[in-house]
């Protein structure tokens, strides 16, 4: 028997909008997004400079590299990681006044991903025009997909802190596998196969955020503060005019020091990585609007920029020093089993992933007895500083008669530097919104990231100068970090006083 529908039957309920871990659903693209295209830069950065450094005719199962110089590929490291890290500066402007967010990221992964089968291509000019892709597409994805996880909430939503959480747990998953499976695909088949594999990361990136844009509610749709004609002109003349400088002060180096090419761009661009901050900080502090305690709290950031800085020369050396320190001087064999130097890249994203919930929940229990940010940045810089003081030791013995490092050695190093980092990169971007005068938070962003590019730029450097006798690169780097810890450290309520109210 077929029933009659009642007229007065009660409406259906309407459906909840589906979520991710209690998220809004587009925390998930923005997730997947972000994971694939961490998977893609730190699979390659494992391989970087021991391609650079492998013998141009090899036998080995990674095939052959680029035969550079330990010194050179430092300095080459250190120049590219810097620009990786300067380019958000103008990958933010893009967003903001041209492109809209969602359109920036799209091409900033379009680009990544076709650096990175430039790099898979064994042809040594294909290899370079990849590196250069990577850090331009980096620079219009990097800054504007956390800026999308921002706009998923309103200022009022309390989930905020937990979906950060979540999304930059996406970024260590992808930090830990990718060294584990380029370094095993390079070890088997040739650094191009790690190369290309990273590139496969990145272009499941781009389909995955293709896919699930639409998730994202209009979010990064549009550049909230559109450039004009004439701004949109001076923009691009400025950087056309970063350009010239760059070549023709590569031109120039190339006249006094005789060095190679490559070499001297990478000196170039770390001469202009330095130039920058100086630029920035005098338009901060030529600003008449300011009250004093803003004033106060620029001349405060410039001691939170200093021990960035510091800390980073040391900390982004993993990639470089530390990774010619594990192929060349530390015993590798587990056993029967040699494990890839490229893997060990994803030591500190595991250690990440243990203590980031730990050092969370102290910092919650500590409250405002916490230390301030001066002195957690002291003791950052004392942690990392002792990271590099340690490996003094082995590397000693390895020179003096050619004794090879226990594998605990790094595996020290990494804890050391993962604790430092908790201690600061947080407390850093924290204190760099709060310091921000009005008007300028986003100068003051792109500073904490030209601290990271300096720092790298300046390891770079360091490496290069020091390659002759690896020890002195753990001497100067530790002397560095220490001293300017120190100040930090005796001058913490000086500095905390010029903070005021933030902690």
């Amino acid at each position: 028997m077929v029933s009659h529908m009642a007229t007065d039957t009660a409406p259906a309920p309407e459906a909840k909008p589906k979520s991710f871990m209690g998220q809004p659903r587009g925390l998930s693209t923005l997730f997947f997004t972000e994971m694939w295209e961490r998977f893609s830069y730190y699979g390659m950065r494992a391989l970087l400079v021991l391609y650079l450094t492998a013998p141009l005719l090899s036998d080995s199962p990674s095939g052959p590299g680029l035969g550079i110089d330990n010194g050179t590929a430092l300095a080459i490291y250190g120049a590219y990681s810097g620009l990786v890290y300067l380019t958000p500066v103008a990958g933010g402007w893009i967003a903001d006044r041209m492109l809209g967010a969602r359109r920036t990221v799209l091409w900033g992964g379009i680009v990544i991903a076709l650096g990175h089968y430039c790099m898979a291509a064994p042809i040594e000019i294909s290899f370079w025009i990849g590196l250069l892709l990577i850090a331009l597409g980096t620079g219009l994805l990097k800054p504007n997909i956390s800026a999308m996880v921002g706009d998923l909430y309103t200022e009022e939503d309390t989930r905020r802190d937990a979906g950060f959480s979540i999304f930059y747990m996406g970024i260590n998953i992808g930090s830990l596998l990718a060294p584990l499976i380029t370094g095993w695909a390079a070890a088997r088949h040739g650094y191009h196969w790690g190369f290309a594999i990273a590139g496969i990361g990145m272009t499941f990136a781009v389909i995955q955020y293709i896919v699930g844009r639409k998730h994202l509610q209009g979010v990064g749709e549009t550049a909230p503060d559109p450039a004009s004609t004439k701004q949109r002109q001076r923009f691009g003349l400025m950087l056309f005019g970063v350009v010239i400088f760059i070549g023709l002060l590569t031109v120039l180096l190339g006249f006094i020091t005789q060095g190679g090419a490559i070499d001297n761009m990478a000196s170039s661009i770390t001469i202009f990585i330095l130039i920058v901050p100086f630029v920035y900080f005098t338009q901060l502090f030529r600003r008449k609007d300011y009250s004093a305690v803003e004033r106060d709290h620029v001349k405060a950031f410039v001691w939170v920029f200093l021990g960035a800085a510091a800390f980073w020369m040391v900390f982004e050396q993993s990639g470089s020093t530390l990774t010619l320190f594990a192929e060349n001087v530390t015993n590798l064999n587990v056993g029967t089993f040699a494990v890839p130097a490229g893997w060990l890249q994803s030591v500190n994203p595991a250690f990440i992933i243990i203590f980031a919930p730990i050092f969370a929940a102290l910092w919650t229990k500590l409250a405002d007895r916490a230390p301030r940010t001066p002195m957690k940045f002291a003791i950052a810089l004392f942690g990392v500083g002792l990271s590099f003081a340690i490996l003094i030791i082995p590397m000693s013995a390895y020179q003096n008669d050619g004794t090879k490092a226990a594998l605990w050695w790094l595996i020290a190093t990494y804890l050391l530097q993962t604790w430092a980092e908790l201690l600061l990169s947080p407390t850093g971007l924290s204190a760099t919104t709060k310091l921000a005068p009005e008007g300028a938070n986003g100068q003051m962003l792109a500073l904490w990231f030209v601290a990271t590019s300096v720092g790298t730029s300046v390891g770079g450097q360091i490496g290069k100068f020091t390659a002759d006798n690896p020890t002195n690169t753990f001497i100067v780097c530790a002397v560095i970090t220490f001293a300017i810890g120190a100040v930090l450290a005796i001058f913490s309520k000086r500095i905390a006083k010029l903070m005021h109210h933030v902690h």
